[in-house]
């Protein structure tokens, strides 16, 4: 095989993708990907492309989700599904010790080191929040020593979308359809005329890989075929959200009556918090045996709409559903900016398909937006 180099592009058939994951494999990875559980696509671990969701696509919009068959076999036909790699990279659960009453002493228990990871199919979207909460974990002062060796050694196989979902809106947050960074491969799923993939080495040790597997050289009409799957995507996004201003526009209207209006149809159910792919919240939880043998500490996902989260000596900071709201939106769209340097939002539209009672996060922006002045000042406010 001949090298390849960092940006070529090359394309393999179906086949060449089930190489590539026996070649992670055989490298010691575990190779997580895109499977039909549940009725719904979610992330699991995969050995054989024939567990990918082939045929398969996803119906979505506010408060609403169902997979359905496709016309074609496409494997990659589908938006984003209610799991993001976050599950893998900061889990919902994490033991962060565990000690023993043994010979009259409590003895630690040793972890032992997760396996390497790959993750086949991360949407451009995806990689965004993959680096949004690098940031939050490993950009300051203090590392999540956890997350960073989790996160350490990542293969990173990317998806260019071939399909905008119903509440999609990556386009207004500048965060895809097509993936730019943050990759070791780059997928793009050809289906015309004849089912291959494009694919664009993002690394080194991406580059080496690829180099392994049977290929040939992508011909101009390949990369007009990939180039044309990704624009047309972008020209079909559910939703869009205009982002000019939102930083000062939403921290100049913290009592613009929109926020009561949200909180009534508001569940306060957090489903937004735990779909999102970047937020981050965590409570922290003991626990013990019956007998007192064995005592547990362990590291829990937690979210701003719950009372207890804001809760202090006093009670809780956030008793109302409008504040709430409020604080997750503001602090997603505008006051993340301020903390981490970026907005925390890459127009996934989960928030939007897993609410129960579909309130659309680019709406509430769009209410605001119409009933305020230019500077962000509600009409007749100083």
């Amino acid at each position: 095989m001949t090298d390849i180099d960092i940006g070529a592009t090359v394309v393999i058939d179906p086949g060449g993708v089930q190489s590539l994951i026996d070649a992670l494999i055989a490298l010691g990875y575990q190779v997580l990907g895109p499977a039909v559980h549940d009725g719904a696509i979610v992330y699991a671990p995969i050995a054989h492309t024939s567990e990918l969701p082939a045929g398969w696509t996803d119906r979505q919009e506010a408060g609403h989700y169902r997979i359905e068959k496709r016309a074609d076999g496409a494997w990659f036909g589908y938006a984003v599904g209610p799991q993001s790699w976050k599950k893998f990279l900061h889990p919902p659960v994490e033991r962060l010790w565990q000690a023993r009453f043994t010979g009259g002493t409590f003895v630690v228990d040793q972890e032992r080191p997760a396996a390497q990871m790959a993750f086949l199919g991360v949407r451009a979207c995806e990689l965004h929040a993959i680096a949004i909460q690098d940031k939050v974990f490993m950009g300051g002062a203090h590392t999540d020593a956890a997350y960073a060796d989790r996160r350490r050694d990542n293969f990173i196989v990317a998806l260019n979308c071939g399909v905008a979902g119903g509440t999609c809106f990556c386009v207004s947050m500048g965060a895809g359809p097509k993936a730019q960074r943050g990759f070791d491969l780059a997928l793009t799923e050809l289906l015309q005329p004849r089912h291959e993939f494009l694919v664009e080495a993002g690394s080194d040790r991406g580059a080496a890989l690829l180099a392994q597997i049977p290929h040939r050289a992508a011909s101009p009409a390949d990369g007009a075929a990939a180039a044309a799957v990704v624009a047309d995507t972008a020209a079909h996004m559910g939703r869009q959200l205009d982002t000019q201003g939102i930083r000062e526009l939403l921290q100049a209207n913290p009592e613009h009556p929109r926020w009561s209006e949200v909180a009534e149809r508001c569940l306060s159910c957090a489903n937004c918090t735990m779909v999102c792919p970047t937020c981050f919240c965590t409570t922290v939880q003991d626990h013990t045996d019956l007998a007192n043998q064995v005592a547990v500490r362990e590291r829990t996902w937690d979210s701003c709409f719950t009372l207890d989260f804001s809760y202090l000596h006093g009670g809780s900071v956030r008793r109302q559903t409008k504040s709430r709201y409020r604080q997750w939106m503001t602090h997603k769209l505008a006051n993340w900016i301020d903390q981490f340097g970026t907005s925390g939002c890459v127009g996934c539209g989960r928030c939007i398909t897993w609410c129960p009672v579909g309130i659309d996060i680019t709406e509430e922006v769009a209410a605001i937006r119409a009933t305020a002045g230019s500077a962000g000042v509600p009409h007749g406010g100083t």
